[in-house]
C-alpha cells in the first residue's frame, strides 16, 4: 500500500512540474526564436483586407463524389507550415458543416468538422457524408490562430452523390 501512495504522489509532483515547465519552456523558446527573426514578441501577424482566402474547387452547388477534392486558394499572402513566423503567411484550416464559426480569438481546435492542413498543403481530399455539405477556409497564422482581421473564405455548399 505505501508503494501505491508513493507512486500516486510521485506521477502528480511529475505531472505538476511537466506542465510548469512545459509553459515555462515554450515561452522561453518562442521568444528567442522571434527574437532571431527580427519580430517583436507582442506583434502579432496580421492580414491586410486585400488579402482574400477562397475554395478553388469544388464551386459552390456542385454534385461531386467521394473522396471530394478539395483545392485551397490564397490570394496576396504566403502559405507556411505551422510553427512557421513569418509576416504575410499562414495555414489552411477547413471547416466541414460547421453552422457557427469557432472562436476566433483561440487557437482553432482540431476534430472532424475543423481540418488542420499545418503542413501548409494547399489541396486535399475528404471523405463527406452524402447528401447536402458545407465547405469553408480560415488561414491561421503559425500557432493556429485566426489572423486579426481573420481570412474566412465564403461558405460553399457542394451535395455528395
Amino acid at each position: 500500500m505505501k508503494n501505491i501512495k508513493t507512486t500516486i504522489i510521485f506521477l502528480l509532483v511529475f505531472g505538476a512540474g511537466f506542465v510548469t515547465s512545459s509553459f515555462i519552456t515554450h515561452e522561453y523558446f518562442k521568444n528567442l526564436y522571434v527574437q532571431k527573426i527580427g519580430l517583436s514578441p507582442l506583434k502579432e501577424i496580421t492580414s491586410d483586407e486585400n488579402e482574400s482566402i477562397y475554395i478553388i474547387s469544388p464551386k459552390n452547388g456542385d454534385d461531386v463524389s467521394n473522396p471530394v477534392r478539395v483545392v485551397f486558394g490564397l490570394k496576396n499572402m504566403g502559405v507556411a507550415p505551422a510553427g512557421t513566423i513569418k509576416n504575410n503567411t499562414g495555414h489552411h484550416h477547413l471547416l466541414v458543416n460547421l453552422d457557427k464559426l469557432p472562436d476566433l480569438k483561440l487557437p482553432l481546435p482540431s476534430n472532424e468538422n475543423i481540418i488542420h492542413f499545418g503542413l501548409g498543403q494547399t489541396e486535399t481530399e475528404v471523405k463527406l457524408k452524402e447528401g447536402g455539405n458545407t465547405l469553408q477556409l480560415i488561414l491561421g497564422d503559425y500557432m493556429h490562430k485566426p489572423h486579426q482581421t481573420p481570412l474566412i473564405s465564403k461558405k460553399i455548399k457542394i451535395f455528395v452523390k
